[in-house]
């Protein structure tokens, strides 16, 4: 056998694979481009509510002393913000933070080193984010809780936590300014 006798017979075979494919390989270059990406998960609005308290800050009480350092992380793919707070005293707390998208509510997760759990909800009001939850007073029994953060014009952020003392009456536990450091 002539070793050119099959070129002609292979020569037709790439022919006919190329005809009848031609449909195909026009039509997937004619097919619409992919998608764009989903965003991220947590990336509407109500997520980035809470954005203004991120960052480094020297917390201080009314009267100006330093009440403690705190520090708030965007973590989880930005779903969750992590709060560190910690007092010369060597009291330290964290707290971990999201919206939660199905119910529609901010909710805080409080963990201290007294054995303090405080499970917070609500949201913005005005320019200030409101959470409320039910804790313990220092007599264990059952009391309504809730603190306002509340961003300033000058950067700074008041934070005030509140007990219900009456139906209609709610006494302080902490007034701090956070202050971003230097």
């Amino acid at each position: 056998m002539k070793k050119n006798a099959f070129r002609p017979a292979a020569r037709a075979i790439i022919l006919a694979g190329s005809i009848c494919s031609a449909p195909y390989l026009a039509q997937a270059q004619t097919s619409p481009p992919p998608a764009a990406p989903a965003p991220p998960p947590c990336a509407a609005p109500e997520w980035r509510a809470f954005d203004f308290w991120l960052g480094e800050w020297n917390v201080y009480l009314p009267d100006g002393k330093l009440a403690g350092q705190n520090s708030i992380t965007r973590e989880y793919g930005g779903c969750v913000l992590h709060e560190r707070y910690s007092t010369p005293r060597a009291y330290a707390g964290e707290s971990l933070n999201t919206w939660d998208a199905q119910r529609k509510v901010w909710h805080q997760t409080w963990v201290d080193n007294s054995g303090t759990l405080l499970l917070l909800e609500g949201g913005m009001q005005g320019k200030s984010m409101v959470m409320q939850g039910m804790g313990t007073d220092n007599a264990g029994k059952p009391q309504m809780q809730r603190i306002t953060w509340t961003p300033n014009a000058d950067g700074s952020v008041r934070q005030l936590w509140e007990n219900q003392t009456a139906p209609d009456k709610w006494g302080v536990v902490f007034d701090g300014l956070y202050k971003r450091k230097s």
